[in-house]
């Protein structure tokens, strides 16, 4: 099984920053992958599979963060969160 590590950088956009409802839903989503998805804000890294520990992050409007994925199906969680990520509206 080839396994490799990707990741991309999104910037987060909404108004009031990577709240409860954006971090539920990348957890969610995050936990339909057998690899390991992380989301890394400057040297703090933590588990997307985890809403408390996207929260933890208190990322604001414009902050830039890394997703990355490691594992056989890596390329599609990358994929599909980053989709999430950047679907996210003002305040939602």
């Amino acid at each position: 099984m080839n396994e490799f590590i990707l990741e991309k950088e999104v910037i987060v956009r909404d108004e009031i920053g990577l709240h409860a409802r954006p971090a539920a839903r990348l957890a969610q989503a995050a936990q339909e992958f057998a690899a390991q998805v992380w989301l890394q804000y400057g040297s703090m890294r933590v588990d997307a599979k985890s809403v408390l520990d996207i929260l933890s992050l208190s990322a604001a409007r414009g902050a830039t963060l890394t997703i990355g994925a490691e594992g056989a199906d890596a390329e599609r969680a990358l994929t599909a969160l980053e989709e999430i990520f950047n679907s996210f509206t003002r305040g939602e």
